[in-house]
């Protein structure tokens, strides 16, 4: 991904105080999918490290890692599997905790999200922070029985350090503050 790339999509960020609570500066994404050509822009770069890894799925995590992994998945000719929160699937599924900053929360996908056994999967979400929810993604993934190839994230938190803990596969992050 180029320099200017990157700068494009930092200069189109909206930084958010106090938001969902006092101390947090959200990241809003929003300016950055409005624009059709930047849009595409950041979905092909998100799959480009992917594109000779032979994947057969992407996972989005609920929710806007369904908006950006739905795309990527259409770039890569890969199907789609959402990693939801807990109760929102309609059919049998798997879960996988992890904790937050103020307490647990979880994870699941369908029993049969991959239905067979060459899956691989990239995990897309907008944004890596503490990596909890990445993780669990990513044992989710793999209980299901699918190869983790790796992560792409649009924006990574730098200071939370999250991308730390994911092992075992590449993390690709197009920018981070």
């Amino acid at each position: 991904m180029s320099t200017d790339l990157a700068n494009i999509i930092r200069s189109r960020l909206r930084a958010i105080a106090d938001y969902p609570k006092a101390g947090i500066i959200y990241q809003d994404i929003t300016p950055v999918l409005q624009d059709a050509i930047l849009f595409r822009q950041v979905v092909a770069a998100l799959a480009e490290p992917f594109l000779d890894s032979r994947v057969t799925h992407v996972i989005g995590i609920e929710a806007r890692g369904f908006i950006l992994g739905g795309a990527v998945a259409t770039h890569l000719g890969a199907g789609f599997v959402p990693a939801r929160k807990a109760g929102k699937l309609p059919w049998k599924t798997r879960s996988e905790n992890y904790s937050l900053e103020y307490g647990e929360d979880s994870l699941e996908a369908h029993e049969d999200a991959f239905h067979h056994d060459d899956s691989r999967a990239l995990i897309v979400d907008d944004v890596i922070a503490t990596g909890g929810t990445a993780r669990a993604t990513g044992l989710l993934t793999r209980s299901l029985g699918a190869t983790l190839v790796g992560w792409a994230f649009l924006l990574g938190l730098e200071e939370l350090g999250g991308d730390e803990l994911l092992e075992g596969a590449p993390v690709h992050t197009l920018v981070t503050v």
